[in-house]
Parts: structure tokens; C-alpha cells; sequence
């Protein structure tokens, strides 16, 4: 927590070296969670990207997936900075909301902006996910005084934040007034 007055934090920060082992350990298990999910994304957007209908949306999950190759090798660069090798560790959740996804897609018809609309709804679970993810993940490291991984993880999560933007924008532009026609 930070103080309102100051934005100072309520409480001091730890190096990795004094860190709480526990803590610790749950950081370093999160990130490799994290590389499980941005790695699995990596396979599973150029699918939706296929199903989309919308150039625009179809151009935006492109974009996306040229960005998540970065978060990859950010999170490579993370597991360096940490001294670790690059690990990952399944993430159900994201296994979920991918699997969620591609039932959106088998269920609504090709072609159509009602199965855009779905893309959307389903990209943007994962991108609410990444949010809440890498935000927790940079005040753990900033916690545990990892400020060069912060600020890594941070550049990610302006990423995560501002593609949940696009796709906001993409459905309430066109597609979702698209799919109410179809009906």
C-alpha cells in the first residue's frame, strides 16, 4: 500500500537477497505461471486471428501476437535478471479462458460479426488475466526490491492495459452494432 499523502510506500522493500523465502518463492512461481500463459498465447492467437472476421480485429490480434513474442522475451530477460532459468509452470487459468475461446469460436457461425464479438469477449479475459497478473506481479517485485524486474513487468502491463483498449474500441466501433443487425 502507499500512502496517500506521500505515494511512498507504507513499508520498506526488501532485497531478493533478505527477501522472505516464501514470498520469494510465490514471485518466482507466478512468473514461471506467467511464461506458461504468454508462451501458450503464442500457439493460440494465430487461430483466432484465422476465425476473425474483422480486418481491424484480425490486424489487432496480429499486432498482438507479434507483442506477446516480446513479453516472452521479457519474461526471459526477467528469469536472467533473477538468475534463474526460464521455467513455466502450466496455468490452468489460462488454459481455461483459452478453452473458453475456442468454444466461442465452434459455437457461433464463420463469418459472422456475432463470432467477432465472442473473439473479443474471449481476448479480453485473457487480457484482464494478463492485467491483473503482471500488476500483482510488479508490486511483489518492487516488495521485494527487484526494481529492474518491475520495471520490465511494468512495460508489459501498459502493453496488456492498452490492447484491452483496442479491442474495446474495435467492438464498440462496428462489431457489436454488426452483431445486433444479424439477429
Amino acid at each position: 500500500m502507499k500512502n496517500e499523502l506521500t505515494s511512498e510506500p507504507k513499508f520498506s522493500t526488501k532485497t531478493s537477497a533478505t527477501a522472505e523465502p516464501a514470498l520469494m518463492t510465490l514471485f518466482l512461481d507466478s512468473i514461471k505461471d506467467i511464461y506458461w500463459a504468454e508462451n501458450h498465447l503464442v500457439k493460440a492467437l494465430p487461430k483466432m486471428q484465422e476465425a476473425a472476421t474483422s480486418v481491424e480485429l484480425s490486424g489487432a490480434i496480429q499486432e498482438h501476437l507479434a507483442q506477446t513474442k516480446e513479453h516472452v522475451a521479457r519474461l526471459e530477460q526477467v528469469f536472467e535478471l533473477l538468475g534463474e532459468k526460464a521455467q513455466a509452470k502450466k496455468c490452468d487459468a489460462m488454459e481455461g479462458i483459452s478453452k473458453e475461446g475456442e468454444s466461442i469460436v465452434e459455437r457461433t457461425e464463420a463469418g459472422t460479426a456475432t463470432r467477432d464479438v465472442g473473439i473479443i469477449l474471449a481476448s479480453q479475459k485473457v487480457e484482464h488475466y494478463e492485467i491483473a497478473s503482471y500488476g500483482g506481479l510488479v508490486q511483489l517485485a518492487i516488495t521485494l526490491g527487484l526494481t529492474d524486474v518491475a520495471d520490465l513487468l511494468a512495460q508489459t502491463l501498459a502493453e496488456e492495459k492498452d490492447a484491452d483498449t483496442v479491442l474495446s474500441e474495435i467492438a464498440e466501433n462496428n462489431i457489436n452494432y454488426n452483431a445486433a443487425e444479424e439477429a
